[in-house]
């Protein structure tokens, strides 16, 4: 028997036991709210969508194949629509996630107005979304299960029991969200608190990353300071706790570095031996070696190795480290992180480069055997440009003649038809795939998709509308492909809940339900 099924028999149950006064409810219909209403708490969320991760990454450990994949959100709508569109060409949420870019929240969500990615938003805004996010998908079920109960009333004979399969295994649209808490916003305590809020309001994994908290910056863009190795643990750590303290006892915790364009850090490592982590972390820095009689006033200097240097000093009062050595300091970063609690790596690369990531990644593996990478396939990327050149120098190499293509100039239309080209997407379309395979990247997402389309969307929008298509540049160019593409959001008042709300006035209301849905109803236009 089904949940739902077993849910009137209790709910009947209860209904007799107390007596005349519930006798206008009906067990079925407050069946049919529970069925609508799976999860009660984020915590609920947090625990279930925990499960998917922790079996989607070792079905990945057993094939490569089976990645997983997301996209950003900064609403909840946005989500929603993911989440709808691919249950509708997929009939399955099978290893879809979403993702919570910090980046969206500072742009588009703070209360100061757009702001850059350096931690400058809310700290309230990043749990506040998730709560957002998880409030339309938990609609977007309660949504398709009136209709399918609508469905199912109206059916006869074998009809019904088809109907009351799609409702007895009914595939949610809540899904595990990727969460950024930045660099944790502040020391491990308020990483810890920050964690705490995102946790109670769904988030199954959060993804941190190894800057300072008060100079953070994008991933994409330069000023990059990284933390010793401990002071990152440490919040590291103060997830963990937070997930435990909650209950939530598979939570994921995606452990990002910055080091590859990161050349600063602010502080020298504490060390207390040679060769210990701090040591390994301040081997890296440019530094000079000096005598005592060299010391000039307000120098710092460490002794290393029987010898005195002096860092690199610059007048932000950062410390720089050696040119060529964020490779180095990514693979130790990521198994030190691993070593320490991290269920995940993300390296933040500056091209999406399948031999750059693999070559870290074979490092990494020969201490952690199953690492495995989350990665950011940025819109920061300009992946036509990325892709032909790596296309063009590989043709080069090969002893092509290349005389026919100027690599500087690779972005132009002019391209668009040649071999070049068309070599070139097939490594974009295949990149996903092929980057699970050989660079062990186990779920792929693109942090800021969104953000774009809403822009280019939009722009085509003006452009028709405000000219001189007028109204048919809104019809043709949207309302029209909605209805050929079965988006269901053509039929806005019903996404926005509108029969939800009718079949809760019918079973509050009975026959006296001043209902939104009758004839009068535009929407049956659709």
């Amino acid at each position: 028997m089904s949940q739902y099924q077993n849910d009137i028999q209790s709910i009947n149950s209860l209904k007799q036991q107390q007596g005349q006064g519930w006798d206008a409810i009906n067990p079925e219909s407050a069946a049919r709210m529970r069925a609508q209403n799976r999860f009660q708490t984020g915590l609920d969320i947090a625990r279930y969508t925990a499960g998917i991760m922790r079996r989607d990454m070792a079905n990945y450990d057993a094939d490569p194949s089976k990645y997983t994949q997301s996209l950003g959100c900064w609403h909840g709508f946005i989500g929603q629509q993911k989440m709808i569109s691919i249950k509708k060409h997929f009939n399955s949420t099978d290893r879809r996630y979403l993702y919570l870019s910090g980046w969206m929240i500072a742009a588009l969500r703070s209360e100061f107005g757009p702001l850059p990615d350096q931690s400058m938003h809310e700290k309230t805004a990043v749990a506040s979304l998730i709560r957002e996010l998880y409030t339309f998908l938990r609609q977007a079920d309660a949504r398709e299960l009136g209709g399918l109960f609508r469905q199912l009333d109206a059916a006869e004979g074998p009809a019904r029991a088809a109907i009351q399969d799609k409702i007895d295994n009914f595939v949610t649209h809540v899904v595990p969200i990727i969460a950024d808490i930045d660099a944790g916003f502040g020391n491990a305590e308020a990483t810890y608190l920050m964690a705490k809020q995102m946790i109670e309001a769904g988030a199954c994994c959060i993804q941190i990353e190894n800057q300072v908290s008060d100079e953070k910056q994008c991933g994409h863009q330069d000023g990059k300071v990284t933390v010793p190795h401990e002071d990152f643990l440490a919040k590291i750590r103060a997830v963990r706790y937070a997930f435990l303290e909650l209950g939530v006892d598979d939570g994921l915790i995606v452990a990002r570095t910055d080091s590859l364009g990161a050349g600063l850090t602010k502080q020298i490592a504490y060390t207390r031996e040679p060769g210990d982590l701090g040591d390994q972390y301040n081997s890296f820095l440019d530094a000079d070696e000096i005598g005592l009689d060299a010391m000039a006033n307000g120098d710092v200097v460490i002794k290393r190795d029987g010898k005195l240097l002096r860092p690199k000093r610059l007048p932000s009062n950062l410390f720089q480290f050696r040119e060529g050595t964020g490779e180095a300091r990514c693979v130790l970063d990521c198994i030190t992180s691993l070593q320490n609690g991290a269920d995940l790596l993300w390296i933040e690369t500056e091209k999406p480069h399948i031999a750059q990531i693999g070559g870290m990644v074979k490092e990494i593996r020969k201490v952690i055997p199953n690492a495995k990478l989350v990665y950011n396939n940025s819109p920061s990327f300009n992946w036509t440009l990325n892709f032909r050149q790596q296309v063009f120098d590989s043709m080069q190499a090969g002893g092509a003649d290349m005389s026919a293509y100027e690599r500087s100039q690779l972005m132009s239309a002019e391209y668009d038809d040649t071999e070049l080209a068309r070599d070139a997407d097939e490594r974009i379309r295949t990149f996903q795939a092929d980057a699970a395979r050989e660079a062990g990247i186990f779920h792929h997402l693109i942090t800021l998709p969104t953000y774009h389309t809403a822009a280019l969307s939009t722009d085509n929008l003006a452009k028709e509308y405000f000219g001189e298509q007028g109204m048919l540049g809104y019809v043709a160019g949207v309302q029209r492909k909605e209805i050929r593409q079965g988006i269901a959001c053509v039929k806005h008042q019903n996404m926005s809940g509108s029969d939800l709300g009718d079949d809760h006035k019918e079973y509050f209301s009975g026959e006296a339900a001043l209902k939104a849905s009758g004839q009068h109803n535009t929407m049956n236009q659709f």
